[in-house]
């Protein structure tokens, strides 16, 4: 009898060890995170990428220390904490963990690694497709309107006619716009030239209003709108001028 309860304590040690789960991939695979990429435990081990994080999320070492899954704690144990002493709730270090990852994950798709990372994403259309007809099923990018946390949820990016869209699913539209930040649509594009190669090269379309085959004048109230934003270079000349301009103000103005 007592061999059996040994074994079966045995078995039950297995399988506690055995349904242990890692914070990150854990994170990561909840539902509504899909737009989120794992950050290697050394990449926030690094104090220098975590730098200035712990003045913006409370709770930042016991966040960081649940991240790294370097103390695992017991929803009793952070009630009544060492010695029967209170501490903070566990529900609270989760949420600070969640918005410490979150930040310190839009430091990292800014790195080599974080980029191809997110290309596999965006390759897979994981984030989704533009839905504007003439961009033809364009891959979109997520990024943020700000860089400061709770400011605005996260938008799509559509490279091929450079605008911003909302999520199509109601459980990405409420994520954090800062977690990718501002810069990350300039940077991939900057990392992967082809993909601005390949955008260049789709002719340029755009749907014009017509009544009875007549087109609606641009200066009439249902005339067209800033058309001028999706005209692209079409002359070795203009092409030109348009690399001139990209990152400088043009020293003629003809």
């Amino acid at each position: 009898m007592s061999e059996y309860i040994a074994d079966r304590n045995d078995d039950d040690s297995s399988e506690d060890s055995g349904s242990y789960e890692e914070w990150i991939p854990s994170f990561c695979a909840r539902f509504g995170h899909e737009y989120y990429c794992q950050i290697p435990s050394e990449f926030l081990e690094d104090d220098f990428n975590m730098t200035a994080l712990a003045l913006e999320v409370p709770l930042y070492r016991q966040a960081l220390d649940l991240i790294l899954d370097l103390e695992a704690v017991s929803d009793d144990e952070a009630e009544h904490g060492e010695n029967g002493q209170p501490e903070v709730s566990r529900s609270l270090v989760e949420h600070a963990a969640e918005q410490l990852y979150g930040l310190a994950h839009a430091r990292y798709v800014l790195t080599r690694p974080g980029l191809q990372a997110l290309a596999e994403k965006f390759d897979r259309r994981a984030f989704g497709t533009c839905p504007r007809y003439h961009c033809g099923g364009m891959q979109l990018l997520p990024c943020g309107l700000s860089d400061t946390l709770g400011r605005q949820p996260v938008r799509l990016y559509c490279a091929c006619c450079g605008d911003l869209y909302v999520p199509a699913q109601a459980r990405h539209a409420q994520l954090d716009g800062c977690f990718w930040g501002t810069s990350l649509p300039g940077v991939f594009l900057q990392h992967f030239p082809e993909l601005g190669e390949y955008v260049g090269k789709r002719p340029v379309q755009s749907y014009s209003l017509r009544v009875f085959g007549f087109g609606v004048n641009e200066r009439a109230v249902s005339g067209a709108r800033m058309a001028w934003l999706r005209q692209r270079p079409s002359t070795e000349e203009e092409w030109e001028e348009y690399a001139k301009c990209e990152y400088e103000m043009p020293t003629e103005v003809s």
